[in-house]
Parts: C-alpha cells; structure tokens; sequence
C-alpha cells in the first residue's frame, strides 16, 4: 500500500485541479449564456449529478485503481514496470485509445443490454445537455466500467502521467460535448470554418455528433439515439457503422417514456428501486410482448414520418414508444406515400419492414 500510495503521489495534482477548472469553466459559460437560469433541472437531477460526480472521482475510480494496485502486486508483481521501457507519447496513445476503446464498447453494450441499459438509463433520462449530465449513470455502471479498470492497470504498470495527461483531454471533451454551449455551432454557420469542423468532427466527438446521441427520437431528421456511442473520439463509430453527422441539433432531449424515477433510485438501482410502476426500475417491472401474428392496419396521412416498433415491446404497436432501449432492436423510420388504410407488420418477422409481406402465415 505504501508503494502504491508513493505511484499516486508521484503524479503532480494538475489533472485534478485542471477538470476542476473545466468544469467550472463550462459551468460558469452557461451561466453567463443564461441556460442555467432558463434550466430544466429539477433537484434531483442536480443532486443525481453532482452526488454521481463525487462518487466517481473521490470514491469509485480511486478504490479500484487502489484494487488493481494491490491485487496486481500480489499476483504480478513484475507487470508494475512494464511500461517503463516504453516513452511517454508512446504510452499515452495506448492508454488513450485503448480506453476509448473499451468505453464505445461498453457504452453501446448498455444500449443493447437489458440490465446495463437500466443502469444507463438516468443518462437518457435529462430532458437538457449540460456540462454535469456527462456523470449522470447509475454507481453500479461505473464500478462495471472496464474502461476504469483499465486506468487502474495502467497505473499500476507504470503509466501514470499518461492517464493524468489523457484525464484531463478525455474531460474536457466529454464535458464539452455535453455542454449546452454548442462551441461547434459558429462552425456549421460559416462556410469558411465548416471545412473545419467537417475535419474536427471525424476525430472527437463534438456537440453536434453527441447531443444527436440524447436526441428523443430519430423523427426529427437529427437524433440518432441507438448510434453514436463514441465518448473521446468518432472513430469508432465510424468504423463499427453506428456514426451519424448532422449540423444541427435535436428539438427534443429524453426518453420517449418518460418515469417519475427519484434520483436515489436512478443512482444506486438495482440496490434502490423506483416507486413509479411505470419505469423500468420499478422492483415488478416486466417487459411486453405485445406483438400479434397478423399484421394491423393503420391509417396513414401522406408526407407524414411515423416509426415502426421493431422489438416488439411497444405499447403503441405498431408503432414505437421506446421499448427498444436496451435491446438491439432499432425502429424503422418512414413516411407516408399516401393517404390511405395500410397493413403493417406486427409479427416483427418482414422483410419488408413495415409493411407486412405475409410472413406472419409461416410463423
């Protein structure tokens, strides 16, 4: 312990005092922008945020890199110099990347995971971006966050500065993507600047690319809430095909179902439950099956976008209502072609979604 202690105090302070100067600097922004007072925060989400916050940077990131100090120094001691041979830019990209890495993973496994998507879920939950919803997740989601696992590894190994060093842009990224400020907003509205963020924004993640991430629902041409996972850089998406890039930004932030969660229940779920029988943290909740092996006819008003429920959880079938979060399922946008009583699929099993194809007679 005294070893490992020594490694902590080796790395100067500036990381901490630089994401305090962050936040305070993006706090301070939106105040004198007026998005605070104009706020739709409710107590809860402050106390959410802020007690998660705490948590994460005083309790839940510095006990595991003290665990995986003291089990690695009893099980591989010799791994605690293993990046020592190596130099710092060389040590900081792998940190950086491989971090990254694990995060987008794990980030889109929490949207495709019933579990993990409950634990996610608060995250969605803000009806508003600002610079403190980026620590809103239940506590549990960060201790099974493998990403910080790994700062722990590194630290142990040798690579302290470089997490240090890798914090701090990781912060001021995230926090900044989060933000209300839309810094890549002038970007978009001047054709001169565009080329550069056209650049910009196919490195790390910007406001756009990310509040499209929060976005309600993909009926407003922007959102692409099951896409666009990344945290520090777009890369990833790109690679995996989830990226989506829009110069503009939602109308609507949130869930789609929207619960009366108490931020207790938000934060420490499945620990505490919510008393709302509606949300998916309730301590009863079950998922529907609401799909029907013959197709359902619905009138259709021409030019109008609607969203076909592909999990088949919706209560709105055969339409969407949200129920896909934490599935993998995606609802299917399309518009109208016409006026008129349309048959569409309920089964879920088309291929010609939405519209049904008489696959529902082989089921």
């Amino acid at each position: 312990m005294k070893t490992f202690l020594q490694t902590l105090s080796s790395v100067e302070q500036w990381d901490v005092i630089l994401v305090l100067i962050i936040l305070f600097g993006f706090g301070l922004a939106e105040s004198v922008a007026g998005f605070l007072y104009n706020s739709k925060r409710k107590k809860g989400d402050w106390i959410q945020e802020i007690v998660s916050f705490l948590f994460l940077s005083l309790g839940i990131k510095p006990l595991i890199v003290a665990a995986v100090y003291i089990v690695g120094s009893a099980v591989m001691p010799q791994a605690s110099s293993l990046l020592s041979g190596f130099s710092f830019p060389a040590v900081f990209f792998f940190y950086i990347l491989m971090d990254d890495f694990l995060q987008y993973w794990y980030h889109r496994t929490a949207h495709e995971t019933p579990f993990l998507w409950k634990l996610h879920r608060a995250h969605h939950q803000a009806e508003e971006m600002g610079y403190f919803v980026s620590y809103r997740n239940a506590m549990l989601y960060y201790i099974l966050m493998p990403n910080i696992w790994w700062v722990g590894f590194v630290v142990f190994a040798g690579g302290a500065k470089a997490v240090a060093l890798g914090l701090v842009i990781k912060q001021f990224i995230i926090i900044g993507s989060h933000s209300r400020l839309k810094w890549d907003k002038p970007f978009y509205q001047h054709p001169l600047l565009t080329p550069i963020i056209k650049v910009l924004e196919r490195i790390i993640i910007t406001p756009s690319f990310h509040h499209a991430h929060h976005g309600t629902s993909i009926l407003d041409n922007t959102s692409n809430p099951n896409g666009n996972y990344g945290n520090m850089f777009s890369l990833w998406d790109q690679l995996f095909g989830s990226a989506h890039f829009r110069q503009s930004y939602p109308q609507e932030y949130g869930l789609m179902h929207k619960t009366e969660d108490p931020w207790t229940a938000a934060y420490f779920y499945p620990f505490v439950t919510s008393p709302d029988a509606q949300s998916s943290l309730h301590k009863t909740h079950k998922v529907l099956d609401t799909k029907t092996k013959e197709a359902l006819w619905v009138e259709l008003t021409k030019g109008q976008d609607y969203l076909w429920c592909a999990c088949g959880h919706s209560s709105k079938q055969p339409f969407c209502d949200g129920s896909h979060h934490g599935t993998k399922a995606v609802p299917v946008k399309f518009t109208a072609k016409r006026t008129a009583k349309v048959k569409l699929c309920n089964c879920k099993a088309t291929q010609g979604s939405p519209f049904c194809d008489d696959s529902h007679l082989k089921l």
